[in-house]
């Protein structure tokens, strides 16, 4: 028998394990049925199409599929990034948004300490009462929330056409800010030290399963110490899955207008456009 060259037969399956673990695994954006030979394919496709829900997606006896688990590793990764990760630099000079901070001093405090991200720190307090516009009709607040990832995929296209809108309709908005680790409520504090109208928050939402992506807008008018929840109006689901950003900024610009025109928001405002 002619003698293994072991040195070159480790070689060869060094190099085929090097090949394979550069090779990219590609998933498809679309949903597709894991489910073989389904009774009603065309109920099963309807069924998918209505939901994000992992339905349809088959098993390979009580497990799921490989190409579902990886998916779904996938997914859950991507949520609990646009938590951790912090907003791209880039992104705030390309927007050209002061950065200013609550009192959260890290992820830590600001997912454990629920106040800390209600209140600006003081310095950027300070920041804002120096340069901050006063007296405008609308201040805009950017802030990451508990989505990082819903910021650099929305905000984009989200903020010119807001701002656009608002423009057209010659409501005055004071230079929009960005608040790092940012709750809802960090919104009246704002308020309080600008003295606007309007405070509209694009904050990133808890991500999910379905996206990491989403945004939300709330809005209330003239925010004071009896604030309540039900002030606030809310529009969310706001990313290329659900209402697309362009399209968020219009109608928000509108929602605008009316909660200028009726001077209130929340249950308030909703009442009074049904009379």
């Amino acid at each position: 028998m002619k003698p293994i060259d072991v040195d070159n037969l480790v070689q060869r399956v060094w190099d085929e394990v090097m090949k394979k673990r550069q090779e990219v695994i590609q998933f498809p954006e679309q949903k597709q049925p894991g489910v073989e030979r389904p009774k009603n394919p065309e109920a099963l496709e309807q069924a998918m199409s209505r939901t994000p829900a992992r339905i349809g997606i088959g098993r390979a006896g009580t497990r799921m599929k490989t190409t579902s688990y990886l998916q779904f590793r996938i997914d859950q990764a991507a949520a609990q990034d646009a938590v951790m990760k912090s907003i791209t630099p880039d992104l705030l000079y390309q927007l050209q948004l002061p950065a200013l901070h609550t009192k959260a001093k890290d992820m830590q405090e600001y997912l454990m300490n629920l106040d800390s991200g209600r209140m600006l720190s003081d310095e950027s307090a300070a920041w804002l009462a120096q340069h901050g516009e006063k007296g405008k009709d609308v201040q805009i607040i950017i802030s990451d929330g508990l989505s990082t990832s819903a910021c650099e995929a929305t905000i984009p296209d989200l903020l010119p056409a807001l701002m656009q809108g608002l423009a057209l309709k010659k409501i005055s908005v004071a230079k929009p800010v960005f608040i790092h680790r940012g709750r809802v409520w960090v919104q009246d504090h704002v308020a309080s030290i600008v003295k606007c109208k309007v405070v509209i928050s694009l904050i990133g939402e808890r991500p999910g399963l379905a996206t990491a992506e989403s945004l939300s807008a709330y809005m209330i008018y003239q925010p004071n110490e009896n604030t309540v929840e039900s002030d606030r109006t809310v529009i969310s689901n706001i990313h290329r899955g659900g209402t697309p950003p362009i399209e968020a900024g219009a109608y928000l610009a509108e929602l605008l207008e009316e909660i200028l025109h009726y001077q209130a928001s929340g249950v308030k405002y909703a009442q009074m456009r049904l009379k």
